[in-house]
């Protein structure tokens, strides 16, 4: 990701909204990362990823079932160590 200083961001918003279409641009004020700038394109790309997330309350009965029925395929049974520590 490039990165550039507000004052950069001033001076040269022309070239950074280019450079946006492309790739986020890291905008750092005071050496410190402060705003992402990126493409609107790549905004809501991001927005379809967000997920809704249910209480377990709003669960149907079905979904009771596919969760209970669900096996973890083998390459990660690995991992049910780590729920006994």
């Amino acid at each position: 990701m490039h990165s550039v200083t507000i004052s950069d961001l001033q001076r040269q918003i022309g070239e950074i909204q280019d450079l946006a279409l492309k790739e986020p641009v890291s905008v750092t004020r005071n050496g410190r990362e402060k705003y992402v700038f990126l493409s609107a394109d790549e905004y809501h790309r991001l927005k379809r990823r967000d997920r809704d997330v249910l209480g377990v309350e709003e669960l149907s009965e079905e979904d009771i079932r596919d969760i209970v029925a669900a096996k973890v395929p083998d390459e990660y049974a690995y991992l049910d160590e780590l729920m006994d520590t």
